[in-house]
């Protein structure tokens, strides 16, 4: 005859990695961010720390001339201590915040960039606009 806080242990057990088994399947398969998720939290992150340098636009182009599924590409430069920088950033999703008939290369604009990475920038997001 088995003890019977033998198996009320085992039991237990048997219900602890069962519960286990499960919370690790849902981790495995919850919903990852979609490349516009991420994208959107970069910016809103940005946005959030960056610290505030002038620059000027220096071109928009349509997304369609580089590559499919791109939006619109505002390309811009700035300076961070002395160092230039220039990029590009995809306004495609942020297209109700921004008038695109107004840009025009050479107009001067506000960049937000990461202070410990200051290639990381955005010119507009949700919540701001340096142009």
């Amino acid at each position: 005859m088995s003890d019977p806080l033998s198996v009320l242990s085992y039991a237990l057990a048997g219900t602890l990695v069962l519960l286990l088994l499960l919370a690790a399947l849902r981790w495995w398969r919850r919903e990852r961010p979609d490349a516009a998720e991420l994208e959107r939290r970069r910016r809103l992150q940005v946005n959030r720390i960056g610290r505030l340098a002038d620059g000027h636009i220096v071109e928009l182009q349509d997304g369609h001339e580089g590559g499919a599924g791109v939006g619109p590409l505002l390309f811009y430069k700035y300076k961070v201590r002395g160092v230039e920088y220039q990029t590009a950033q995809d306004v495609g999703s942020l297209h109700g915040r921004l008038d695109l008939r107004r840009l025009a290369a050479g107009l001067p604009a506000q960049v937000k960039y990461d202070p410990k990475n200051p290639t990381n920038s955005i010119v507009l997001c949700e919540d701001w606009s340096g142009l």
